[in-house]
């Protein structure tokens, strides 16, 4: 099966961005669809955002506001969320998921990566 293998995240002050990426672990990543979720303290599960496997975005979570945009790079097996301007509210694990099937709020992938942490400091 397919493993996810997340990096990118870290400590940052508020305004600057972050580049999460997962990578797959073979072009197997490439044909199912893409989302990130991220989970913190009392929010529980939250989808940030979602793509298909024809590489285009179907869903931004509404805290988003443009500041973020999510893309693959098929020839690495590799999917990204750019995050911009991030916020104190951004701060939790960051978990890349992929599914055979389309990816919604309360329907999650099979494939689940181990999760980066990100916090933002105010």
């Amino acid at each position: 099966q397919v493993q996810l293998q997340e990096s990118g995240g870290g400590p940052v002050q508020t305004g600057e961005s972050l580049r999460l990426s997962c990578l797959g672990s073979d072009s197997t990543f490439n044909s199912l669809w893409g989302a990130w979720f991220r989970q913190s303290p009392g929010k529980g599960r939250e989808l940030v955002a979602a793509i298909s496997y024809t590489n285009t975005p179907t869903f931004y979570g509404n805290f988003v506001g443009g500041r973020f945009t999510i893309s693959r790079d098929n020839s690495k097996n590799i999917m990204y969320l750019q995050m911009n301007g991030l916020k104190p509210e951004d701060s939790a694990t960051y978990y890349c998921n992929a599914g055979t099937r389309r990816i919604s709020p309360h329907d999650g992938g099979e494939y689940w990566g181990q999760g980066t942490p990100v916090t933002v400091s105010s």
